[in-house]
């Protein structure tokens, strides 16, 4: 059987790769995860004959790899009235519960004591084409760029308070703050629900570089010139149900919405402010 809390992590991280995979400007569901465990406990199997393979089979051990697949339906891009469905593959693996690595990037974890947690954070930001919607055209491109960042987090059973930042090194070449709350909560052996909500901030760099417009870029696209400041830009709630179909498979769904405030709901480029999100997704245990 699944313990508790691990088909909870295993489901965020599900999430995370998926979200941060689609979404070009927003970061994902940032959520430090483990993968689903069996007990072992639950099995009497006699110990495994002496191999000269048997140090190299317990470095394989310290690995927990996970594979799966879906679909999710995002706006075009951050302010758009129009959708896309795309599938969504991914992969994760974690290392003895410090490094985990997915499609999004990296988690280190550095300090965890008690209910503190503290973890460095590698990825990268997608960017935006200006072939995504019609009120981009003649803004350009946002490059993709590398990022880098950090992680806190504090549990109080059932709910986790963290707080993030990304600093983006190439592409918008800005910082991407979030600060937010998660309580997930079993129902039985088989079913997790959870929910979270969060507020996002963002320096000028990248507030000027996803919704402003420059005296260029309004020659070019015909809107007006505008100035994007620092300062919040989103907040963003969401819900999903992972139920565990048995010792390795895990089914996943999400409806999330975010909510584009200051200068980001202001910006031209902004068709609508509410930015609803779902997402399907089936996952196995290697």
């Amino acid at each position: 059987m699944f313990a508790k809390m691990d088909s909870g992590k295993f489901a965020g991280r599900a999430s995370l790769a998926a979200m941060a995979i689609l979404f070009s400007t927003p970061p994902g569901i940032a959520l430090a995860a483990d993968a689903i465990a069996v007990n072992s406990d639950d099995f009497s199997l006699p110990p495994p004959e002496p191999s000269r393979f048997a140090r190299f089979e317990q470095k394989l051990s310290d690995w927990h790899v996970d594979l799966g697949g879906g679909a999710i339906i995002v706006p075009k891009y951050e302010g758009s009235d129009e959708f896309k469905i795309m599938p969504v593959p991914f992969v994760t693996a974690t290392f003895r519960d410090v490094v985990t690595i997915d499609p999004t990037g990296a988690d280190i974890a550095i300090y965890k004591q008690d209910r503190f947690e503290f973890s460095a954070r590698l990825g990268y930001e997608m960017g935006r084409d200006e072939d995504d919607g019609d009120r981009l055209r003649g803004l350009g491109d946002i490059g993709m760029g590398a990022t880098v960042g950090a992680k806190a987090a504090v549990n109080f059973g059932p709910a986790e308070i963290f707080a993030q930042v990304d600093k983006t090194i190439g592409g918008s070449d800005g910082l991407v703050g979030e600060v937010g709350i998660e309580v997930r909560q079993p129902l039985s052996q088989s079913l997790m629900i959870s929910a979270s909500a969060s507020a996002v901030f963002a320096d000028e760099n990248h507030m000027q570089a996803c919704f402003g417009v420059t005296p260029e870029q309004s020659a070019r696209s015909g809107l007006a010139r505008y100035d994007a400041g620092a300062g919040l830009k989103r907040a963003d709630f969401s819900v999903s149900a992972t139920y565990l179909l048995n010792q390795n498979w895990m089914l996943r769904g999400e409806a999330g919405i975010g909510v584009l405030v200051g200068d980001a709901a202001d910006s031209p480029i902004v068709v609508e402010k509410i930015q609803p999100s779902g997402m399907l997704l089936v996952g196995y245990r290697i």
